[in-house]
């Protein structure tokens, strides 16, 4: 490969890719609602001579270069979270602003960024001759990752029986390499009680009040250490070999956390005895946690068990409507994921960019100090698709996106350029680094 050349075309699709970025995030693309995302990604698709392009029945759309025999994927959801108060924005949202190094906008870092690098990243293989009987690339727009991460997946590779060799995740990473995640699961806990007036509450059984009691010993599953003395030994204890065969993993990504997130209730009134509780948990998970682990570790909590036939705990499941109006429901479980250091695609991204931008993270000059403190390869903070790809399916799968994780959710959101050129370049180059 001739990676002055990759370089130098990646920086003469700048501004094609500036534009195509500005008229995707024009449109509001929150999830169940991306259509006009998804159709504009198609069009740009077509105008670049992809092989073949397709929308699958959830909505999300699938653009092929190439005709080799190893599918190597490139994904981003191209759905978004909300505006929040408008106030909080010093621009409109939607419309969006440019100037020279910068594009302002809802989406423009998570994730909309990516699939631009993406679909140019594969365009400039095409232009250099990079395509091959080697390799295939895969360049995905795929929908409802901010309401359910990962489900995009499980209905491209169960229903479209689509199974690339590995993907690269194209969610931003502030420009590193990114080769893991913590998982997360969303549990519920409902406690069962007794109504009755308020003016005599012995006549009844609170629920409020073994829901508060069980919340204690939750807090401090998160909060202890774990040491001999205490009955609840906290989460931190997956750092240790004496408990996770994964402690070296776990202390790469980080320990997991829970934290009560909601709580409900019902009453016959304000002045009666709450004859029902459920409280929602979020619980983020470290490598060797699984979603059994976690839903017996809430099981075994002393008050939990206190309470025993009263209290039930579960798991919440998701099943809302694509825009397209297909229902897939899946467990609200998402699964941590890692890819090992010396994995064949760690090592092939790492001598992708290096090749192309040395060994350390490059980036805008108000991002430069940030990211030059960071390893090159690196985790996320947040989840991905990648609980599916390689939580669920076993797909290896690695991180490496345009955008800066803190702009992710946030008003005022905007993106780099020169990381839409440098995300390209390393997208480019990528599969014939792997399929030497």
């Amino acid at each position: 490969m001739d990676y002055n050349k990759i370089k130098e075309a990646a920086k003469n699709y700048e501004a094609d890719m500036t534009k195509f970025l500005r008229e995707i995030v024009k449109f509001p693309g929150e999830s169940c609602d991306e259509k006009a995302h998804i159709d504009r990604i198609a069009e740009e698709m077509r105008k670049l001579d992809f092989d073949k392009v397709e929308i699958d029945g959830m909505g999300n759309v699938l653009g092929y270069m190439g005709t080799g025999k190893t599918l190597i994927g490139f994904d981003a959801h191209i759905d978004t979270v909300g505006i929040g108060n408008k106030n909080n924005w010093t621009f409109d949202p939607y419309e969006g602003y440019e100037n020279d190094t910068e594009i302002g906008g809802r989406g423009v870092s998570d994730q909309c960024g990516g699939i631009v690098s993406a679909v140019y990243g594969a365009k400039i293989m095409k232009d250099l001759g990079l395509l091959n009987d080697k390799y295939t690339v895969l360049v995905t727009g795929t929908v409802q990752e901010e309401d359910c991460d990962g489900l995009c997946w499980q209905y491209i590779i169960n229903e479209g029986k689509v199974r690339p060799e590995f993907v690269v995740s194209t969610e931003p990473t502030d420009g590193g390499i990114y080769r893991g995640q913590r998982g997360r699961m969303e549990i519920r806990i409902d406690v069962k009680g007794i109504s009755c007036h308020g003016s005599a509450p012995e006549r009844g059984d609170n629920a409020i009040y073994k829901m508060a009691d069980i919340l204690q010993n939750v807090r401090s599953l998160n909060e202890n250490d774990a040491a001999d003395d205490k009955e609840i030994k906290g989460l931190a204890k997956m750092l240790d070999e004496k408990y996770n065969k994964e402690w070296k993993e776990a202390n790469f990504l980080g320990r997991g956390t829970v934290t009560a997130s909601e709580i409900f209730f019902t009453s016959p009134s304000r002045c009666a005895v709450a004859d029902s509780a459920s409280v929602s948990l979020d619980r983020r998970m470290t490598a060797g946690e699984t979603w059994e682990s976690c839903l017996e570790e809430i099981r075994n909590l002393p008050n939990v068990k206190k309470y025993g036939n009263d209290v039930t705990v579960s798991m919440y499941e998701y099943s809302r409507p694509s825009y397209t109006g297909l229902t897939y429901p899946i467990e609200c479980y998402f699964p941590t994921w890692v890819i090992p250091e010396d994995h064949d695609v760690t090592k092939a991204l790492e001598e992708a960019y290096k090749n192309l931008y040395g060994d350390a993270r490059i980036g805008a000059e108000e991002t430069v100090a940030m990211r030059t403190a960071r390893p090159l390869t690196d985790k996320w903070t947040f989840s991905t698709n990648g609980v599916s790809i390689m939580g669920r399916n076993g797909i290896p799968c690695i991180g490496f996106g345009p955008g800066a994780e803190a702009q992710a959710h946030a008003p005022n959101e905007k993106t780099w350029k020169q990381d839409l050129v440098t995300c390209a370049a390393v997208y480019a180059a990528l599969p014939t680094a792997y399929c030497k």
